[in-house]
């Protein structure tokens, strides 16, 4: 059995880091409180952004499918397509995919349960999937120290890796990112470009996301169409038109789904850290009871020892 000194030192060290993860949980939990204000603030404008977006979008795509089929039909297929791609925005022009670029969402530091092995396992499995289904070379944009080491060691091919972003985290600095991400889109280096985060679900629950952010498609619908009673598809009227709508609205909508996913990992991170904490607080005064209960049994038997001498002393004086 250790000396009653060594289970001293053991208790006195494991009430150190008690208080140090209690400490990191109240700070987590403090941060967490602001975190989910700003996504609860933000999230209804992003998915109807989202939303009307995509709305407009199909219906582009749609109208410029359907022009190139009747183009085709009068023989005038490639005047007629060249004319009908220009009306098209360029975020909206689909690729063969060829090259895919992955924007990794982690965090710079550990002590978050499984907030970052998660999210890299999803972004690993979902560079394995595409580089089966489409023979597509994969490479890996991150925001984070944890997701970009874990691809690293992959042997991952890191295109970018953004610092301190979370660090007063706002639209200037998600610019800085969402500008790299469409310049190279826009320049053809990537056919395609997705975000991998986690999705903030609450302090307990985080849920990994992969989301196709460039080309816009369909997908990435929050809501179904909105229907008439009859059963028709609800029609809009737009001012200006729907091209110069979508001029303004892309960049808009690269823009706040990119810092809605920061937002999200963001909260998600202190919501996993938070819950880390509380666990690890609580296995500290587990581990402090029983530490405790060892050393009075320790120190139980050594008092009883000392009793037995001094009685067995006391009794070999007398005789």
């Amino acid at each position: 059995m250790p000396s009653l000194k060594t289970i001293r030192k053991r208790i006195g060290s494991v009430k150190s880091t008690q208080k140090i993860t209690r400490a990191m949980k109240m700070v987590a939990g403090a941060r967490l409180n602001r975190a989910q204000q700003k996504i609860t603030q933000l999230r209804p404008y992003a998915i109807k952004t989202s939303d009307i977006v995509h709305d407009v979008a199909a219906d582009l795509i749609e109208e410029h499918t359907s022009a190139n089929e009747e183009g085709q039909a009068a023989g005038e297929q490639a005047a007629h397509a060249g004319e009908k791609g220009k009306e098209l925005h360029p975020l909206l022009v689909k690729r063969p995919v060829r090259k895919a670029l992955f924007l990794l969402l982690s965090s710079d530091r550990g002590l978050c349960g499984g907030f970052n092995a998660s999210i890299s396992k999803t972004a690993e499995r979902a560079w394995k999937d595409l580089e089966e289904t489409h023979s597509a070379t994969v490479h890996f944009a991150t925001v984070g120290k944890k997701g970009r080491d874990y691809i690293a060691r992959r042997k991952g091919h890191i295109a970018h890796d953004f610092l301190r972003v979370y660090d007063g985290l706002d639209l200037q600095k998600v610019k800085v990112v969402t500008d790299w991400l469409v310049e190279r889109y826009l320049s053809g280096e990537y056919d395609a470009i997705y975000l991998v985060y986690n999705e903030f679900k609450s302090a307990m629950t985080q849920k990994p996301t992969v989301e196709q952010l460039l080309p816009l498609t369909n997908k990435g619908r929050h809501h179904e169409t909105p229907k008439g009673d009859d059963g028709a598809k609800v029609e809009y009227l737009f001012e200006p038109g729907k091209k110069e709508l979508l001029e303004h609205l892309v960049p808009m909508y690269v823009d706040i789904t990119v810092y809605r996913a920061l937002l999200e990992s963001n909260a998600s991170e202190l919501g996993a850290r938070m819950s880390a904490m509380d666990s690890a607080t609580r296995n500290a005064k587990e581990m402090i009871g029983k530490l405790t209960l060892v050393y009075n049994r320790a120190r139980q038997a050594g008092i009883t020892k000392e009793l037995m001498e001094i009685v067995s002393g006391a009794e070999s004086l007398k005789d």
